[in-house]
């Protein structure tokens, strides 16, 4: 109650804010700090009994709301740890952190140029420079900045169908055929929710077989849609991977491109993962037909370091996402402002409120140019390299697929010496399933480190290692591996 805006409120509220940023400082400081632990361990109930999380009728001392904030952070995950490789997003940017800070302070909605002038005006440039990147003529299209690579895949969904059959805005889809889509067996879960959430059904999403490696194969995708027109469904998008979730695979997009212009189907290309690799001449090959895309997603929050959350959906047609979205709301979108329309750009996204995401890139990409971003993402595909160099022949371990990964995920086994004599039988695979979990375990209870494992198809768990923090070095590399034979040896 001591607080702005209560009168005289201006010297406890710095003095109260100057403490907050100070426990913020030494968070970050420690976040980097290689002696610091990744995670400080609890079991949900031990934490839910150590400390009184529930909310009361009176108001606390502003000293106890201080401490919540300390506790909050003691228990926190350091994802911008060096040797946090759990996620695909990972790291701590500090202009991005920056950034975050003052959007926080703006506090607005980026329904309208009246309310967000800035913001909205930076949305415009970034997502063209975007569409520039992926390669649409002069940046051309339209996009929108959505809550994650789920919601940027559901945007896609929603533009191809609407693309395919406008009259399903108003009449539903009891109004049109029985739509199916096609997905690579590796593709992410988000493509099956958006067709449940958009009423298409999750049947109705049909899984194109994978090679080895995790890529999609073309000619299973035309077979797979040839069929589904023979039983008189209509194929009206195909979600291609830019970077898959466990393998880091890359699909073949030129091949995926021609069978969609050859039976006029929506090519989406789901980039969430692989997408910042278009900021890298060394790597961007990966993502060559990406340019034949109807729609684009990438998730700077990922491979670029951007904080969380920052998901981009490009489209290649302008207008469009505008028309299927639109609704008129005239207490929002009147029609007679004394400034251009076209920047009031709520109307063409799902949500009302939309939290500002843009300026946490647009901040990151003026401190570093695209040459910076560049040569982060290239380091981070050094480093996953030099992980795959240093297991691939090592007594232990045991490749998931041949060969250099594509990306950064390096997806391995670590066999115990114990399971290192026997032959392949189903014994020795259900012993090796419980090698990972149990690793893992131990690592998040002596907090040194934390990595991602699951099984995958007729694989049973292996590590899924992955890196986007920059912090990350050669050592951190070694230090994984070491912790890793620790903490396995035994099993």
């Amino acid at each position: 109650p001591d607080l702005l805006p209560a009168c005289d409120g201006e010297i406890t509220t710095m003095s109260f804010l100057q403490d907050v940023v100070d426990i913020l400082l030494q968070y970050v400081a420690k976040s980097f700090d290689r002696s610091t632990k990744v995670i400080d361990f609890h079991y949900p109930n031990e934490l839910l009994q150590e400390y009184n999380w529930e909310l009361a009728d009176q108001p606390q001392t502003l000293e106890e709301i201080l401490l919540n904030c300390r506790t909050t952070l003691k228990y926190a995950i350091k994802t911008g740890h060096p040797r946090y490789f759990n996620q695909l997003s990972t790291g701590l940017d500090m202009v991005g952190l920056a950034a975050d800070w003052l959007t926080s302070a703006a506090n607005t909605n980026m329904f309208t140029y009246e309310i967000a002038p800035v913001f909205v005006l930076l949305e415009y440039v970034t997502l063209r420079k975007m569409r520039e990147m992926v390669g649409w003529p002069g940046g051309c299209g339209d996009g929108i900045f959505s809550p994650g690579g789920a919601i940027s895949n559901m945007y896609a969904m929603l533009i191809a169908r609407f693309k395919m059959f406008p009259e399903v805005k108003e009449k539903g889809m009891a109004a049109i055929p029985r739509l199916v889509a096609f997905t690579s067996e590796h593709s992410h879960f988000s493509v099956k929710k958006g067709a449940a959430a958009l009423g298409i059904g999750t049947d109705s999403v049909i899984l194109i077989r994978c090679d080895e490696r995790g890529k999609m194969i073309p000619s299973d995708l035309e077979r797979r849609i040839l069929e589904a027109k023979q039983k008189g469904f209509v194929p009206f998008l195909v979600s291609a991977t830019a970077g898959t979730t466990v393998y880091g695979a890359f699909d073949p997009l030129i091949a995926i491109a021609d069978i969609c212009k050859k039976y006029k189907i929506w090519m989406h290309v789901d980039g969430a993962w692989g997408g910042g690799l278009l900021m890298s001449r060394k790597h961007k090959w990966k993502l060559n037909g990406v340019e034949r895309a109807n729609s684009v997603t990438w998730n700077p929050h990922k491979m670029m370091g951007v904080p969380l959350q920052c998901s981009a959906l490009l489209v290649r047609e302008e207008g469009l996402m505008q028309s299927c979205n639109q609704m008129h709301a005239s207490y929002l979108f009147q029609q007679d402002k004394h400034y251009d329309l076209s920047y009031d750009t709520g109307d063409k996204a799902l949500q009302c409120g939309r939290h500002v995401d843009v300026f946490k890139l647009w901040l990151m990409w003026r401190a570093k140019g695209t040459t910076g971003f560049e040569a982060q993402i290239d380091k981070c595909l050094e480093l996953a390299e030099y992980l795959y160099n240093k297991i691939k022949n090592r007594e232990g371990y045991e490749m998931v697929f041949d060969g250099k990964p594509q990306h950064t995920n390096v997806c391995f086994w670590y066999i115990p010496p114990s399971l290192r004599g026997m032959e392949n039988s189903e014994e020795r695979m259900s012993r090796l399933a419980k090698v990972a979990p149990v690793i893992k375990a131990r690592m998040m209870e002596y907090g040194t480190t934390m990595v991602s494992y699951q099984p995958l198809g007729d694989k049973v768990n292996f590590f899924r290692m992955v890196i986007s923090n920059p912090a990350a070095t050669h050592q951190d590399i070694d230090f994984l591996i070491d912790e890793i034979e620790r903490l396995g040896q035994d099993l």
